[in-house]
């Protein structure tokens, strides 16, 4: 039976397990950051699939920032792996990265975030158009077709903050009766979503609802509406995070959009898996989303 090495690179260093085994396929996890509870899951899930298919797998925490994640790489690849799965900071950032990759003849995964260059064996991600288009419907549907909204976006650059945002405007597009009075970055982070929407609230006045591209940025939103008295406004979120959907279950948040972060780790090692195996895999793998509410 193989053994698996399981090794966690954070800001403070190198953790390494004691256990190992020659026969293991040696795979790296470039996450973006393990400091967002989305993510972290996201890990485990790939960790639970890597012991039970027997590989090795080394994970490397970019701290969201592109030129630690391209040290990463490299590091990983000093290590001679046999598949990187990366999970970017910045969709077009990561694409020296992956093309360094491609050159050690290192098949590529992309986790959650796609890569805007070099040669991918395959990406696996939710629908994050179609996860702003639901957050867009809920948000007219709960106002009566009538009011005003913001948008907090996630990391500039990143995938699922273009893709959400795109299938999210797409969703209030040719609705008369909603008016987008603002879209400002919170970069995927609970602390500048409450800066950011402390901000947006002293801006605008009459605002009905909040669609946040993640968990993290809705739940600092919401203390800034619980400060400012403003519970009644609508306030949607997405991952699916436990936070996120206790806050929902709470009255917090009006909804969320879950994602299966575990799921997409899982299908990260699972389809490296089928690649050592010699079978085909394809080029993009979805991952069901699903609409989360007190009802």
């Amino acid at each position: 039976m193989k053994k698996l090495i399981l090794a966690t690179a954070v800001a403070a260093g190198l953790g390494v397990g004691t256990t190992q085994s020659a026969m293991a396929e040696r795979i790296a996890l470039v996450i973006s950051t393990l400091n967002n509870p989305f993510f972290v899951t996201l890990q485990e899930g790939a960790e639970k699939k890597a012991e039970e298919l027997g590989h090795e797998l080394i994970v490397l925490d970019s701290g969201n920032d592109p030129a630690r994640e391209l040290s990463n790489i490299e590091d990983a690849l000093s290590r001679d792996i046999d598949l990187l799965l990366v999970n970017p900071t910045d969709s077009d950032a990561i694409g020296s990265g992956v093309r360094t990759a491609n050159a050690r003849d290192v098949p590529v995964i992309t986790l959650d975030r796609s890569a805007n260059s070099g040669t991918i064996v395959s990406h696996i991600a939710s629908d994050n158009v179609a996860g702003g288009e639901l957050a867009a419907e809920f948000i007219i549907e709960r106002l009566g077709g009538e009011g005003q909204v913001v948008q907090l976006e996630g990391v500039p650059g990143a995938s699922a903050t273009r893709d959400r945002g795109e299938g999210f405007m797409a969703g209030i597009e040719g609705e008369t009766g909603i008016e987008l009075v603002a879209t400002q970055p919170a970069n995927f982070n609970r602390s500048e979503g409450l800066d950011v929407m402390e901000n947006l609230l002293q801006a605008h006045d009459g605002i009905d609802a909040v669609f946040a591209q993640n968990d993290e940025m809705a739940l600092g939103a919401q203390r800034a509406l619980q400060a400012g008295g403003l519970d009644e406004v609508v306030l949607v979120g997405f991952d699916g995070t436990d936070d996120g959907i206790e806050a929902v279950k709470d009255g917090k948040m009006a909804a969320t959009i879950a994602q299966q972060p575990a799921r997409i780790g899982e299908l990260g090692v699972a389809t490296a898996d089928r690649l050592f195996n010699g079978e085909s895999v394809e080029s993009s793998i979805p991952v069901p989303l699903q609409l989360i509410t007190q009802e």
